[in-house]
């Protein structure tokens, strides 16, 4: 079974960040880079299951990004993933979701898989629509926001988060799959892995074709100043409940 988890590379969660007042982009250089937080549950879950099938199945991570960011996404290789693939071109720069999801999909139908595992989101954007826009690229079943499955190699069985509980699917391989932070705790390289590490392959390919971004970052504001606190005095609770209820009609929360 071939297994493929993808792997961002972000500025490091706890790093300054800032944007570009000319590109209006997220300032990367001179900041330090990590692996996606979100993206190491993706692999943990790739891994394990890679294990527990034991009949030669194989984990690849596939990133797109730099040739710079090699030696990040060798931590990806030392947590015990086979081998890598990063998709490095200059077109690349500054690509949208859209963009960078036709991107992917090109690079990942040459490279062929059963099991795409991803991060629900990405600590750079947050904006959690990649699975989802990368499986209609694919043409390929997905499902998001998932907290547990189990796969035989032909169907997947999956509990996808909501908002009220969760949701049983199963869809058949190939498949792509978002996972939540819930699912596992991912594993710390050891020292035999960050030695291995060094000896596994990292291929970098080029873009199979590159599509303009349909989006464009026209301005940037600062959001305007929180508004001094409102302090009322009522007699009884039901006078408090009438004046909350106008505060959220006056706002037209209600």
């Amino acid at each position: 079974m071939r297994i493929i988890a993808t792997a961002k590379l972000v500025p490091d969660t706890n790093a300054d960040k800032r944007i570009d007042p000319a590109t209006k982009r997220l300032v990367r250089t001179g900041v330090e880079t990590v692996i996606n937080p979100f993206d190491e549950y993706a692999l943990e879950a790739a891994l394990q299951l890679r294990d527990a099938r034991g009949d030669g199945s194989t984990v690849t991570v596939f990133s797109m990004a730099p040739e710079s960011g090699k030696e990040i996404v060798r931590k990806a290789l030392a947590m015990g993933a086979d081998d890598a693939v990063m998709l490095s071109d200059p077109r690349l720069e500054g690509s949208d979701l859209g963009a960078t999801a036709f991107a992917m999909a090109q690079a990942l139908k040459s490279l062929g898989f059963d099991l795409l595992l991803m991060g629900t989101q990405s600590t750079d954007a947050s904006t959690g629509a990649l699975p989802g826009m990368l499986a209609e690229s694919l043409g390929i079943p997905g499902v998001t926001y998932v907290r547990k499955f189990d796969c035989d190699g032909t169907i997947l069985t999956a509990e996808r988060e909501t908002e009220y509980g969760f949701q049983r699917v199963s869809l058949r391989l190939p498949a792509l799959v978002s996972v939540t932070k819930s699912i596992n705790q991912p594993r710390y390289p050891s020292l035999k892995g960050i030695m291995g590490a060094k000896k596994k392959e990292i291929r970098v390919i080029g873009a199979d074709g590159v599509v303009s971004s349909k989006t464009e970052v026209v301005a940037i504001d600062s959001p305007p100043p929180r508004a001094k606190a409102r302090v009322v005095t009522v007699a009884d609770a039901s006078e408090g409940a009438r004046v909350i209820v106008d505060f959220l009609r006056e706002r037209k929360l209600l």
